[in-house]
Formats: C-alpha cells, sequence, structure tokens
C-alpha cells in the first residue's frame, strides 16, 4: 500500500450493540473500496475482521480489528470493534485512536443499550460521530420510530441526512435530504433518480431536523431560520462539517450492510465529514524521560511518537502489536525507544492491516495506524519514541474486572502451565486479572463476565493445552474476641534426660491493632526476658488460626504477667509451646467472633433502576450510603456491602439494569457477622 499524507488519513471505529452489524458493514465498505472481491460474512466464517477462531466459532466479534482502504484519494483505517460488553477493553484500546465512530443502529432493534454507551464513549473522548442505520432493507424496520428515538434522547443534534425509498418490500434507494434529490440504488453503485411523488410529507420532518441542526452553528444562522429564509447548500454543508468536527451535530445515514445497500453515499460521508488526525491545530500531551509535561504535534516535521494500543500474540508471526505514530514518521530497519519499559526495541518491517492480512509498507505518517512484529518488551499502552527525543504518551483507561472465579485445573499438575498461560493472554488483554491468594491459596481469575471468561478458557486450553474449571473464591474471613480473659498455657513434659518446661499466665483482650500487641508485665523475674520473644512467636503462629473455624485471628493484645521456669529444662521451644496452649485456652472463653470483609461499592445507573439497585443491596445484607445525580440521567448509589455476598453481582446487575448499570467495588474494613452468618461459616469450616 502507497504513503499517504497525513491529512489524506480518516482513523474511524465501529461502535455498537452486538449484532447491530458491524463487522458485515466494515466488509461492505472494503468490499464498495475494492480492497476485497468477495464479501465474507460472519455467520459463514469467511468476514475479513472476525478472523480469530474463538470469532469464527462463535460467529461474533470478541477482539477489535483493523482494516485500511483508499476512497477517494483518502486512507480509511476501519477499526472494528465487538458489541458484547464484556469486551469493552477491545473498545477503549480503539476508541484511544480513533478520530472518529460510526455508532451502528439495527433498524430492526432501534436505539440499545450498546449504541448508548457507544455515544456515551465518543462523548467522553470528544470525537466526532456518524450513526449508521443498518438493515433498513427488511420490511419490519420503521426508520422514522428509530429517528424519532434518536431525537428523543440527543435533541437538535440529529441531522438524519436519508431517508429510504421503497417499492413494496424493497428498498431501492433514498433521498438525499440536505440536497432534496433522489439517489437510486445501481447495482453496486447510486445514481441520481427522479424524486418520487407525494414524499413530502415524510421528507419535511426530516428537513426540519437538519435545519435545527444546521441553525445552531451560529447566530446568523438561527436568525435565518427564525425570519424562515432557507439556507444555501454551501452554508448547510459549512456548517454540518464544522458542526460534525465539534460533535454538535452527528449525521444520520442509513443502508443495508448485508446487500451492500448504501455503502458509497456512506464512504463520501466519511471523507466529507470526518476529520483528518491533524484537522485540529492542537497539540499532544506527553511526558518527558524526567516525567515533565511536554507535547507533540501531529505532523511528520515533529520527532517520532507512536502508542501501542492493542497486542496479539499470533501462532504464526509471534507477538504483533497494533499502533498509532501520534507524530513524525514511523520507518522500517529502525531502532526506537520505549520509555515505559526503559528499553531499546528494534523495528523490522511494519505493515498496515487488511484483518489479518498484513500489507507492508515502506513508511506510516504521523496520524496513520499500522502493525510491527516482534517487539520483545512493548506491551499494549507503551509509546515508543526517538531515544535522543523520547516521550510517554497517555495510556489506555481499561475497565477493571470485577466477577472472579477460582480456577481448579482438571489434570493434576497443570498449575504452573495454567498460571503461565494466563499470564500470556493478560498482554493481550488487560481486562482481565489472575492472582493466587497466598491466605486461601485459591488461583484467581478476574474477567468482566461469563462470555470474557468463557473465552478466556477457550483460548488456554487451544493455545496452551490446558483446560480449568471453576469454584467460588473462598472468603478471607477473620476471627477476633470481645471479652478480656486471663489464662494459663503450661507445657511439661519429661522422657528421661533434659525434659521441657515452659509456664505463663496471659492476659488476652481485643485490640484496635490489626495483628498481634504483645506487652510483658513480669514482676520478679518469673520469667526470664530471653523468653519472651518466644512467647510472643508463639502467639503469632498460633494467630494464624482461629477457634471458631480455623480463619486467622486478629486484633488481639496479649500480655505476660506471670509465669515459671525450670533452670535446667526451659527452652524457647518449651516457652512457644506455653504460650500456644494458652492461647487455646483463652480464646474459647473470650467471646470469639468471626469478621467478615466488607466492601465499598458504587453503582453508577439511570435513574428510572434505583429502587431496584437499592432492594437488591438491601438483600445482600448492604447498608445504604447515599445517591447523588451524576447528570445525564443517571444516579451514583453508594453503599457498603458484605463481600460473601457480591459473587454474581457483576451479571446481576446487568440484568437487573439490562446492561445500563456499571460498578465499582473496593474492599473497605471488616467488621463482626450475625450470628446467624458466623453459624454457618463454621459449618461450613467442620465439613
Amino acid at each position: 500500500m502507497k504513503v499517504y499524507e497525513t491529512s489524506k488519513i480518516k482513523n474511524f471505529c465501529l461502535l455498537g450493540h452486538g449484532n447491530s452489524g458491524k463487522t458485515s458493514l466494515a466488509e461492505a465498505m472494503l468490499y464498495t473500496a475494492g480492497s476485497i472481491d468477495r464479501v465474507g460474512r460472519t455467520q459463514d466464517g469467511t468476514s475479513v475482521m472476525d478472523f480469530d477462531p474463538e470469532e469464527v466459532k462463535r460467529k461474533f466479534s470478541i477482539s477489535a480489528a483493523l482494516a485500511s482502504c483508499e476512497w477517494n484519494g483518502t486512507k480509511f483505517n476501519i477499526l472494528d470493534t465487538p458489541g458484547y460488553f464484556d469486551f469493552v477493553g477491545e473498545v477503549q484500546q480503539v476508541l484511544r485512536v480513533a478520530d472518529a465512530a460510526i455508532i451502528v443502529l439495527s433498524g430492526k432493534s432501534g436505539l440499545t443499550v450498546g449504541a448508548e454507551k457507544a455515544w456515551k464513549y465518543c462523548e467522553e473522548r470528544g470525537i466526532p460521530k456518524m450513526i449508521f442505520i443498518n438493515k433498513v432493507d427488511d420490511d419490519r424496520v420503521d426508520y422514522q420510530k428509530v429517528l424519532n428515538q434518536l431525537k428523543e434522547k440527543y435533541g437538535k443534534k440529529i441531522a438524519p441526512f436519508q431517508l429510504p425509498l421503497r417499492e413494496g418490500d424493497k428498498i431501492t434507494g433514498f433521498i438525499n435530504v440536505v440536497e432534496k434529490e433522489a439517489r437510486i440504488f445501481d447495482g453496486n453503485r447510486t445514481i441520481t433518480g427522479e424524486m418520487p411523488e407525494g414524499i413530502e410529507d415524510e421528507l419535511e420532518p426530516l428537513t426540519e431536523m437538519i435545519n435545527e441542526a444546521v441553525a445552531e452553528q451560529s447566530e446568523e444562522l438561527m436568525d435565518k431560520y427564525f425570519s424562515g429564509e432557507p439556507f444555501t447548500l454551501p452554508e448547510m454543508y459549512a456548517a454540518l462539517r464544522n458542526g460534525v468536527a465539534e460533535g454538535d451535530i452527528v449525521p444520520v445515514l442509513c443502508g443495508s450492510a448485508y446487500h451492500i445497500l448504501g455503502m458509497s453515499s456512506l464512504l463520501n460521508a466519511i471523507n466529507a465529514y470526518f476529520p483528518a488526525p491533524n484537522a485540529k491545530d492542537e497539540l499532544i500531551k506527553a511526558y518527558a524521560s524526567d516525567g515533565s509535561e511536554t507535547s507533540r504535534k501531529v505532523d511528520t516535521g515533529d520527532t517520532l511518537s507512536a502508542l501501542v494500543f492493542k497486542t496479539v500474540a499470533d501462532p504464526y508471526v509471534g507477538k504483533l502489536s497494533y499502533f498509532k505514530v501520534f507524530s513524525g514518521v514511523m520507518t522500517p530497519d529502525t531502532t526506537v525507544y520505549n520509555l515505559n519499559s526503559d528499553c531499546n526495541e528494534k523495528i523490522g518491517k511494519i505493515y498496515t492491516m487488511l484483518g489479518k492480512k498484513q500489507v507492508e509498507v515502506k513508511q506510516l505518517n504521523a496520524g496513520d495506524i499500522g502493525t510491527v512484529t516482534k517487539l520483545s518488551k512493548t506491551k499494549t499502552g507503551d509509546t515508543l519514541s526517538r531515544q535522543n527525543n523520547p516521550c510517554r504518551l497517555e495510556g489506555i483507561d481499561f475497565a477493571k474486572p470485577n466477577m472472579e472465579l477460582a480456577v481448579v485445573a482438571k489434570k493434576k499438575g497443570d498449575d504452573e502451565k495454567i498460571a503461565q498461560g494466563l499470564l500470556k493472554l493478560m498482554d493481550e488483554d488487560k481486562t482481565f486479572a489472575f492472582e493466587i491468594n497466598k491466605e486461601t491459596r485459591q488461583q484467581l481469575l478476574k474477567g468482566l463476565g461469563d462470555q470474557h471468561i468463557d473465552v478466556i478458557v477457550s483460548k488456554l486450553k487451544n493455545k496452551f493445552g490446558v483446560e480449568i474449571s471453576f469454584e467460588q473464591p473462598k472468603v478471607p474471613y477473620r476471627e477476633t474476641i470481645k471479652k478480656k480473659v486471663k489464662v494459663e498455657g503450661k507445657h511439661k513434659k519429661q522422657s528421661g534426660g533434659h525434659g521441657q518446661y515452659g509456664h505463663v499466665w496471659i492476659e488476652f483482650e481485643p485490640s484496635d491493632q490489626e495483628g498481634l500487641v504483645f506487652e510483658e508485665k513480669i514482676f520478679g523475674g518469673s520469667v526470664p526476658k530471653g523468653y519472651f520473644p518466644a512467647v510472643e512467636k508463639g502467639l503469632q503462629e498460633a494467630m494464624e488460626h482461629g477457634v471458631l473455624a480455623g480463619y486467622p485471628m486478629v486484633g488481639l493484645k496479649a500480655t505476660l504477667v506471670d509465669g515459671s521456669y525450670h533452670d535446667v529444662d526451659s527452652s524457647e521451644m518449651a516457652f512457644k509451646m506455653a504460650a500456644s496452649l494458652a492461647y487455646k485456652a483463652g480464646m474459647p472463653q473470650a467471646s470469639p467472633v468471626i469478621l467478615e470483609p466488607i466492601g465499598h461499592l458504587k453503582v453508577y445507573a439511570p435513574d428510572s433502576y434505583t429502587g431496584d439497585i437499592i432492594g437488591d443491596i438491601n438483600k445482600r445484607r448492604g447498608q445504604m450510603l447515599g445517591m447523588e445525580p451524576v447528570g445525564d440521567g443517571v444516579t451514583m448509589i453508594e453503599g457498603e456491602v458484605p463481600m460473601a455476598e457480591m459473587h454474581s453481582y457483576s451479571s446481576d446487575l446487568r440484568s437487573m439494569t439490562q446492561a445500563r448499570g456499571e460498578f465499582e467495588f473496593e474492599f473497605e474494613r471488616y467488621q463482626e457477622a450475625p450470628q446467624n452468618v458466623i453459624e454457618k461459616i463454621i459449618a461450613e469450616a467442620q465439613k
């Protein structure tokens, strides 16, 4: 592929709900632009963008993919994303490098949660967007109804550029609402046709929506609008371009990806309205090697800075790193510097992509996107720059995994292979985590949902040959006491030769400190000072196991107040044993209780779901802390909930809010569990 100037590049992503047709749309655009000579199908496993074996098997996208094509002398970098929420990390990668987005709606489904979230992502990133209503050739699609949904939700920003034309059940073309011209589908081309009679009633409300959007762009246009004076076409196009770039206007186009209808018009609109990477004369924030803030310009004349936004472990070519050149020029056979890892990396050949197909290029200019293989230490989120002028670009904020399961190897002895395989998969996917809990001795896998974890399990089996199952993670309970007691511990053993003798009196009482607070108040040398550390160590070891259910003891103060010793038979070991015996004797008398871990919960959801969420928190033995509106009809609900009640919360909240709710949950503190819960925990431990 040839080298493109920065001004001749358009980087945009496809966002939307699962099954809205994003991958099919990418396929149709590539075919219309001449990059592929046959149209693949997601259901057949033949599409350019869904090439991962897991995607072929499941028949939906699970990872972001890149494909480049040329349209009217401009290079389009199309970034396809998954629509299922478990794979939001792939969306977050792409949003970091996209300059615009097409939000794809199925005409049959209308405005879905996935589309609402896509809109929100674009607003947060401040990138222009366009809406494509797909599948309008289906006779069940009510185009005007979908437009009304968009208008009701997003107001005057919505600008419908097209109105579909039908003959019976068949879509034959559309009306260009801006130019008031009929466009007729002629194979894969779109030609100008005659305006049908009696269309004015359908066309008028769409024209009004466009005029409202244009009028919002300036006071002059607003005055003209209210005076009833029509806008000229140059005025409209200038206002629309500016409005789209600023995010104030969102064009709505329509067609059918499956039947390749409306593609050339969509490609033309992308070319006309989406900005090039250097459209805004703004500097990019970066950080120098000393941590100070610096900047880069989207210009080939500036020094190189490129962000690696995605990593793939390819079985044939090794590690494949996807990157965007933010400034300067990336050339093959050069050495670059990775400030994040403080290492040099050798750049071999560089490529642009057509799904999984690598197309070699001589260089990539500022604003362009491509790939490079075999970077040894570079990870997703790292910056590649020149060693004589290094910098670090802002990385990628990934969603935190909030569903946790304990991993169990199906085959004995596979634990090490499981750990190695998961650590390698974590290079590709930054939205899951793996750790070994030293206390419970469980291997814990954290992901974003059932589908996410299912894909990880499948990849682990196919790539690394290990199979796993899951069990509930053990809750790390604690034990403590509520009453002060004084007890004796005596260890005396005689078996020929030297005996063993250690004797202590210890006062145990609750403490605000987390671990053991050890003091001594020995008078008259009844226990020599040399044995004090042994007594303390004996207690610390004993505290690893509580007396109710075997959980670690916390919040304990122990004061050594008396005892006795033997000149010959006493030893450190004997006093350790005596301390342990005192602990075992004293704890049952000191009103022991079980403490459970409590987490701080923040739920963000539309206002209409707050009642259900609060009711659910109460069912989980949670305590409400408050509610706060955070804008755009969303409320933040805050509470504290026992961690034992949160294992299924990820899927439960998704079900409760139709996937509109999000949450954060972090450990806060330990508190005494209710008696019925304590009894249940003890019964489980005794099993």
